[in-house]
């Protein structure tokens, strides 16, 4: 969950350093650090605080060295200051470490090395890397580059846990070296210039070919050329990737905020992720998949598998696989669903939902799945990554980088995914034709459909503004409502740090109402008609205890006594998550600005959990 860059070619580092970490700030933004070699030697800066701190602690020094590694944290290992942020040195300064993942066994190495001599200054679990390469490559009499090698390959062998690792080496100030094992990284290749991170935006605007490295492989990188190594140190060759997305999506483009940007684009990202999936007068098509009616027949049970937003995604892909294509379907944390011996087998299908791609607890309930005999099919924004390498089928949506931690367009975007994907089965299957030919018409108008809201929240400020001191705040929803009401609980308490919870309508009188109170903020959603009038009851009971109701709905309240309405357009129902849940980003991020924080980088958060 933490951000590395590193640049090796004939500019000065330390310049592209920043611009690569101020990019992905999203990982991590407890503290930053960078290591330059200058003339031989390192030159190590780091501090407490965000990236523009070290960018300006940067200024009092003279830099010019042409390779360089740097680092965002969020801290696991060790409170944030300036002796735990990265890189970490050795005690010799003969290396320089970034590391992204946790070191498992790092008290018994941290020993280890002590009895062997070695001293460490901090209390994380990153510095018994360098120390530990050292200990192997001052046993080499005369050191090379391949020596160099051998020594990191050795450390690697040593520890237990995910890491990818970037390091700098004083008798080679020509190299940097780098491997990873279940944590991402990349490698950009440019002319006469490379670079590494944790995640492709980083260096998009310097170059858009990427090597994308598997685990447990290695890689030697000079300006001129990368070298690569399998596991066991077998040179090995690999194709460049080359990444279409637009450059200007990691960056503001006007907007004050990512995630306000982020919001805005979500009629393009459903746009584009529809793609070529979908249109109206022919079946869906998934040339990646190439299902059969005689696979899905075998198919008896869907587990959909995923962590936060993309969970709640899958909830909503679970109510229209059973309704639609009437084959079972769960959907469970992949934090759990990996520690619970799940009852699947060769007839299972288990789709596996990650944004980067790279989410740590999901990548390992894959590996898991595809143990007992599973199918699985991986759901990603991110070609290449972890995941999609890990399963047996892969389909993407196209939202493009998405940089505030909050998601948003990836959210929607991904029911879209999954509403075509069930289309895709339920045609396969020679299910219902016209319950098909709606929804598909539907999803075709949901770019418009999202334009035209978003054209018409201008109101939902003026509510935030009345509402953002509320210490509690409780959403409510029956069926598919729920699953957005889950979704923009999460958005608030993510950024605003606002407690809310989300509860099914029906149960609310089976504990939670005792929580309401006298100007208690109750948030419901209203689009399924057919449970209309039982979640109308419910809004009462709670109005009738004081609370100050928002209702999003699709339908027309005359008369009613709710405090706030707000009208989404009307949407086949099995999509009106996709809808109903841009005000409640828009409420979420507004109340965050109300109190003066910050949207796109919320405490205690990241993007991308590389870690569990």
């Amino acid at each position: 969950m933490c951000g590395i860059v590193g640049y090796i070619g004939n500019r000065k580092a330390k310049s592209i350093l920043i611009d690569g970490l101020t990019n992905l700030e999203y990982r991590g933004y407890d503290s930053a650090g960078l290591t330059i070699i200058e003339q031989e030697r390192f030159k190590t800066l780091k501090n407490k605080g965000r990236v523009k701190d070290l960018s300006e602690l940067m200024k009092q020094e003279t830099l010019e060295g042409t390779i360089g590694i740097a680092h965002t944290r969020w801290a696991t290992h060790g409170k944030p200051s300036s002796t735990n942020s990265h890189p970490h040195n050795d005690a010799s300064n003969t290396f320089s470490v970034v590391h992204n993942g946790i070191i498992e066994n790092h008290a018994e190495l941290k020993n280890f090395l002590k009895e062997n001599g070695y001293s460490f200054v901090s209390e994380t679990d990153t510095e018994v890397i360098p120390n530990l390469i050292h200990f192997y490559f001052s046993k080499e009499e005369n050191p090379t580059k391949e020596t160099f090698l051998k020594a990191v390959h050795q450390a690697c062998e040593q520890l237990k846990g995910s890491y990818a690792i970037g390091v700098l080496c004083t008798y080679f100030p020509d190299n940097m070296l780098v491997v990873r094992k279940d944590s991402p990284l990349v490698i950009g290749k440019g002319e006469d210039e490379n670079f590494i991170s944790s995640d492709i935006p980083a260096y998009l605007n310097a170059t858009r070919n990427f090597y994308l490295l598997k685990d447990n492989e290695f890689a030697i990188l000079s300006k001129h050329e990368v070298e690569f190594f399998d596991a066991h140190l077998n040179p090995i060759q690999k194709e460049i990737t080359r990444i279409d997305w637009d450059a200007t999506s990691a960056e503001k483009n006007g907007y004050e905020d990512f995630m306000l940007k982020e919001i805005y684009e979500q009629p393009t990202a459903i746009r584009e992720t529809i793609g070529n999936h979908l249109q109206a007068e022919y079946p869906c098509q998934f040339d990646e998949l190439n299902f059969t009616k005689e696979f899905l027949k075998t198919i008896h049970k869907i587990y959909i598998v995923a962590c936060g937003t993309a969970m709640h995604a899958g909830l909503t892909a679970k109510t229209m696989f059973e309704n639609i294509c009437e084959i079972p379907t769960e959907v469970d944390i992949a934090s759990e669903f990996r520690y619970r011996n799940p009852l699947i087998d060769r007839h299972t299908l288990c789709i596996f939902i990650s944004q980067s791609g790279e989410t740590a607890d999901t990548i390992a309930a894959l590996k898991l799945a595809k143990s007992k005999g599973a199918t699985t099919l991986a759901i990603s924004n991110v070609e290449g990554s972890s995941i999609t390498r890990e399963a047996d089928f892969v389909t993407l949506t196209h939202a493009g980088p998405e940089i505030a931690v909050a998601s948003t367009k990836a959210y929607t975007s991904q029911i879209t995914l999954l509403a075509i994907l069930v289309i895709y089965f339920a045609e396969i299957l020679e299910k219902n034709s016209e319950i098909l030919n709606d929804l598909k018409k539907s999803i075709l108008e949901l770019p418009a459909k999202a334009e035209q809201l978003l054209n018409n929240l201008n109101d939902i400020e003026s509510f935030a503004k009345e509402v953002y001191q509320n210490k509690d705040v409780f959403f409510l929803g029956r069926g598919l409502d729920y699953n957005t009401a889950a979704e923009g609980s999460l958005k608030l308490k993510e950024i605003s740090y606002i407690h809310s919870e989300a509860f099914y309508s029906g149960e609310l009188k089976h504990g939670p109402i005792a929580l309401i109170e006298n100007d208690t903020l109750v948030v419901s959603i209203l689009t399924v008609p057919e449970l209309t009038q039982k979640s109308l009851s419910n809004i009462q009971e709670v109005i009738t205890r004081g609370a100050k109701t928002l209702v999003i709905t699709n339908q027309n309240f005359e008369n009613s006594n709710f405090t706030k309405i707000i009208e989404i357009p009307e949407v086949n129902s099995f999509l009106s998550p996709i809808l109903a849940i841009i005000p409640l980003q828009l409420f979420a991020y507004f109340i965050t600005k109300e109190k003066g924080l910050d949207v796109d980088k919320p405490r205690n958060l990241a993007k991308s959990v590389t870690v569990e």
